[in-house]
């Protein structure tokens, strides 16, 4: 049975991500994030992404995140933060076609929201990780940096860090009220953030228009945030009837690091990241290495050879943005290489 068990997971996962998606998410790298390890029941069909401290089921169609979800602690919030650094990123699992880019939100208006706070990171590879496009949606952007960070995001914060055990915050959008760039990023109408406290086996959610016009309103209850999105987050907490079983605990070794990718920012060239990429990979800790580039392919052929030339892994190039306006400068030099860990 357990043979038969890890065929077909593997061939569910056997994502190649170019793998039609579906509705069933499996988080099997990264189920200890969700409570009691339940995944979120939902008919919308995505790809299931995880990373080093928090998870995304991602919509293909609409480029941004159905949901994502974050296991807080107040040990966490309290200790030292690394330095935000807004490197975004397109994300390199995805197939190139259901990826968001740069260049859809340049010029568009809209902000790069994140779904996943960067000031919830506690390390400099989560904190990376969080500008990944694959946990942004487009967002109004008074609304991003006004209400939704000081009467959303910070107030959360503040609770966690009261918190006797562990929170969980599960965060997405939802609606539509157009598209942005050529890859045709849905916007959304609403936006919410559910935080479950499991230590209490409380949850309540905020509930927010997309626009820079929004207002508070007082939170809604988990019933309430089902039924307007659709979305079943199986918390523990008797809303529907009958007991929630949760799943067996997972058998799988517990690593320090979960995230299967993770990037490595270049501005200029530098030879000691490329020199700690290539130990990386005669350790046999890289599966492979994508590099993404808009207007410097000089510096990313440079690294690109050098990674080759002194090992037998083969640096997959992509111009990942167009060029765009001549306004907007400081990203259109930059590299990113895209590390796949073994």
């Amino acid at each position: 049975m357990k043979v038969l068990r890890k065929f077909l997971i593997s061939a569910v996962l056997g994502v190649t991500l170019s793998a039609p998606f579906s509705a069933y998410a499996l988080f099997e790298e990264c189920k200890d994030l969700f409570p009691k390890q339940q995944i979120p029941s939902t008919a919308q069909a995505g790809r299931d992404l995880c990373f080093d401290s928090f998870a995304i089921y991602y919509a293909p169609t609409d480029k941004k995140p159905i949901y994502t979800v974050e296991k807080l602690s107040r040990e966490q919030l309290l200790a030292p933060h690394p330095k935000r650094t807004n490197q975004f990123y397109e994300e390199g699992r995805l197939p190139f076609a259901e990826r968001s880019q740069l260049s859809d939100y340049r010029g568009s208006g809209y902000d790069r929201g994140h779904n996943v706070p960067a000031g919830d990171m506690s390390n400099e590879r989560s904190m990376a990780q969080s500008f990944s496009l694959a946990n942004m949606m487009p967002q109004a952007r008074q609304n991003n940096q006004g209400i939704w960070a000081k009467n959303v995001e910070e107030p959360t914060r503040q609770y966690v860090k009261r918190a006797a055990g562990e929170v969980y915050i599960f965060t997405g959008s939802t609606g539509s009220s157009g598209t942005i760039g050529n890859s045709r990023v849905t916007i959304p109408s609403h936006l919410y953030k559910l935080v479950y406290d499991s230590s209490k086996n409380l949850a309540w959610a905020y509930w927010i228009e997309n626009t820079n016009e929004a207002t508070m309103s007082p939170p809604i209850s988990y019933q309430e945030l089902m039924e307007k999105t659709g979305i079943d987050f199986h918390l523990p907490i008797g809303v529907a009837t009958g007991e929630t079983k949760p799943n067996k605990p997972s058998t799988r070794s517990n690593k320090a690091k979960v995230g299967g990718w993770y990037p490595v920012f270049f501005d200029d060239y530098s030879s000691t990241k490329v020199e700690q990429i290539i130990h990386h990979i005669e350790a046999g800790r890289v599966a492979s290495i994508e590099i993404q580039y808009d207007r410097n392919s000089e510096l990313a052929k440079k690294i690109q050879t050098q990674i080759e030339s002194q090992t037998a892994t083969k640096v997959t190039l992509i111009q990942s943005s167009p060029p765009d306006s001549a306004t907007v400068t400081y990203e259109r030099n930059r590299v990113t290489a895209l590390i796949r860990s073994q």
